[in-house]
């Protein structure tokens, strides 16, 4: 990554920037406000923004989850689970100023290391808008999704649950 593009922490007050990064790389999956404050409330270590020559230009969200499923798009939560068994990434969203930067390799890697951190063997994701060739470069690969056909359906055609072991 170049020095003008930074990783930081997310905070309440970068929420309205999530979202409008959000409507513009993902207008086909909008998710409400209150669906990125609450992932940020319940998990913020998970939540980073990105910072391309100040501006902000993407965004991660991440959380524990159960291997095998998946959260319906744009619904709280209401809590995370106690038995999760694998680290989710909700959300890697990069404006066209971030691409080739290294920004969401540099994002991966960091979730992996955090994941780690927490005990989990496994990342797992949904791949939508044809990303599904970024995450293979990353060491994800296709998992079945019978169990959770349906709710993969509603995050488009193209849509691939993917899974990384640790």
């Amino acid at each position: 990554m170049t020095a003008n593009v930074l990783w930081r922490g997310m905070a309440a007050g970068d929420l309205a920037s999530v979202s409008g990064i959000a409507a513009m790389v993902h207008p086909a999956f909008p998710e409400d406000d209150a669906v990125f404050a609450e992932r940020l409330a319940l998990h913020p270590a998970g939540c980073r923004l990105l910072v391309v020559a100040g501006e902000p230009a993407g965004y991660v969200i991440s959380h524990p989850w159960r291997s095998g499923s998946l959260p319906a798009l744009n619904a709280l939560l209401g809590s995370l689970p106690g038995d999760a068994d694998v680290y989710y990434i909700h959300d890697l969203a990069l404006l066209p100023a971030a691409r080739g930067t290294g920004a969401g390799a540099a994002a991966v890697l960091a979730l992996k290391r955090h994941a780690l951190s927490l005990g989990f063997t496994a990342l797992s994701l949904v791949a939508v808008n044809n990303s599904a060739a970024f995450w293979t470069r990353q060491g994800f690969g296709e998992t079945p999704s019978g169990a959770v056909a349906e709710k993969l359906a509603s995050y488009g055609d193209d849509a691939r649950l993917m899974a990384c072991p640790l």
